[in-house]
C-alpha cells in the first residue's frame, strides 16, 4: 500500500465517522429555545467540533490501523469477494460465434 493510499482510507474513515458522531448530543436553536435571527431554528447552539474531532480521531486511528494492518498482510484480499469469479483471468466471457 502506497503513503498516498494509506492517507486516503485515513481519510475516508475519519469523514465516515464526523457523519455518524455529528447529529450525537446535538442541541438546536429551537430546543434551547434562543432561536438568532436569521437563522433556522434547527441550527446547533454548540456544535462542540473541537471535541468531536478529537473523539472521532481517536476511534478512528485505531480502526485505520486494524484496516492497514489486513491489507498489507494480505489477510483478505479481492479474491476473497470474488463469489462469481468474475475478476482475473479466464473471467472474460468467451465470444459469441456468429
Amino acid at each position: 500500500m502506497a503513503i498516498t493510499s494509506a492517507l486516503v482510507l485515513l481519510a475516508v474513515i475519519w469523514f465516515m465517522l464526523l457523519f455518524i458522531v455529528l447529529p450525537l448530543r446535538l442541541t438546536t436553536q429551537e430546543e434551547a429555545g434562543d432561536i438568532v435571527p436569521g437563522t433556522p431554528a434547527s441550527a446547533p447552539t454548540n456544535p462542540q467540533l473541537k471535541r468531536k474531532a478529537k473523539i472521532i480521531t481517536l476511534i478512528a486511528l485505531p480502526l485505520w490501523a486494524i484496516l492497514c494492518a489486513i491489507i498489507l498482510t494480505g489477510a483478505i484480499t479481492v479474491d476473497d469477494f470474488d463469489l462469481f469469479h468474475r475478476f482475473g483471468p479466464g473471467s472474460e466471457t468467451p465470444a459469441s460465434s456468429e
